[in-house]
């Protein structure tokens, strides 16, 4: 049985071998974005690659995001807890594409 840390390890040398930068988790209080109060899910990082207003060297990224549940569109607070799979902190791993390649490439 792996780890939490091998898996972890295993899905971003996955992708940093296919020509992704491996980016580091920011924090959980967004830093420059005064829309959200926390981080909540991988893409929080590169909402601005997104919407355009930021150009990124390498056009490819994957992370292990540091994310807090804290309602919102899909809201299950109310599971946190009872489930094995609803927890308040988790890590999103997230492999993106700023225009480089889309869903038959990926």
């Amino acid at each position: 049985m792996k780890t939490t840390a091998e898996l972890r390890t295993a899905f971003l040398d996955f992708f940093h071998q296919r020509g992704h930068e491996i980016v580091p988790s920011s924090s959980l209080i967004p830093a420059h974005d005064p829309t959200l109060l926390f981080t909540n899910a991988g893409m929080v990082q590169f909402k601005d690659a997104f919407l355009g207003l930021e150009h990124r060297a390498n056009p490819r990224a994957v992370s292990c995001q540091r994310c807090v549940r804290a309602g919102g569109k899909h809201n299950d607070l109310e599971n946190v807890g009872y489930t094995a799979r609803h927890h308040t902190f988790f890590e999103m791993l997230g492999n993106f594409s700023f225009g480089d390649y889309f869903k038959p490439e990926a």
